[in-house]
C-alpha cells in the first residue's frame, strides 16, 4: 500500500458515472480491495478534479476508482476535463484507464490496448456498448476523445458497466468490469495471495 504522505496515489480511471455504472463499479472495487470515489459519479461528473484529488488522497488505501463521464457531450465535457486534469495531477498516478463503450455519434473514439468482452475473454480489438467485438479500430464513447492526449500505461475497453446483456449485472458479482479492473492491477503491481500490494 502506498504511504500517502509521501508517494503519489494510484488510481484508475473509468469513463462512466450513470447510476447504474456507480452501483456496479462499487462492487467491483469490493471485489478487488481497492476504494471508489462515489461522489466523482454522476451523470455528468458532478465536482471537479480538484475536489476528485482532495477525495482521493483521504481514500484509505490504493488502487483508488473515480468515476468520469461526459453524459453524451461530443466535445470535452466535465467528464473528459476532469480526467485530463487528474492524469496531469502531481500527487497522481494512473495505473490505467476503462474506455467504455456507447453509441455515441460524432466522437474520434480512442484505440484500447485491449478489451474485456461479455463473456470476460480478454481481446486484442474494441468493443461495441453491448461487450461485443466490433469491427472498428477504435473504440467509440463519449468520454474517452480525451485519452488520445494523455500519456497512461494502458487501456482497456468495455461495454456498458452494469449491463452487456445481462452479463455484468450487480446481482452476479459484476465480472467484466471486475477483470478489467484487475488487468489494470495485474499489469501495475505485484499480486498476492492476500490482495494486492505496490
Amino acid at each position: 500500500m502506498n504511504n500517502i504522505n509521501t508517494e503519489r496515489r494510484k488510481i484508475i480511471l473509468v469513463t462512466d458515472g450513470d447510476s447504474c455504472a456507480q452501483k456496479t463499479l462499487e462492487i467491483a472495487v469490493s471485489n478487488i480491495g481497492g476504494r471508489c470515489i462515489s461522489r466523482s459519479g454522476g451523470n455528468p461528473t458532478p465536482i471537479t478534479s480538484s475536489e476528485i484529488v482532495e477525495l482521493v488522497k483521504q481514500a484509505k488505501n490504493d488502487p483508488v476508482v473515480v468515476m468520469v463521464d461526459d453524459r453524451g457531450n461530443t466535445g470535452i465535457g466535465k467528464g473528459e476535463q476532469a480526467m485530463f486534469e487528474i492524469i496531469n495531477h502531481p500527487e497522481i498516478e494512473v495505473l490505467g484507464i476503462v474506455a467504455v463503450a456507447s453509441n455515441t455519434k460524432g466522437v474520434r473514439g480512442v484505440k484500447v490496448d485491449y478489451s474485456i468482452d461479455n463473456n470476460g475473454n480478454m481481446i486484442n480489438a474494441p468493443v461495441d456498448k453491448h461487450g461485443n467485438i466490433s469491427d472498428k479500430k477504435v473504440l467509440y464513447g463519449d468520454t474517452v476523445d480525451i485519452i488520445n492526449n494523455c500519456n497512461v500505461p494502458i487501456v482497456i475497453g468495455v461495454g456498458d458497466i452494469g449491463k452487456m446483456e445481462g452479463k455484468d449485472v450487480v446481482e452476479i458479482g459484476a465480472p467484466i468490469i471486475t477483470k478489467a479492473l484487475e488487468e489494470i492491477i495485474t499489469r501495475n503491481s505485484t499480486q498476492n495471495k492476500k490482495g494486492y500490494r505496490y
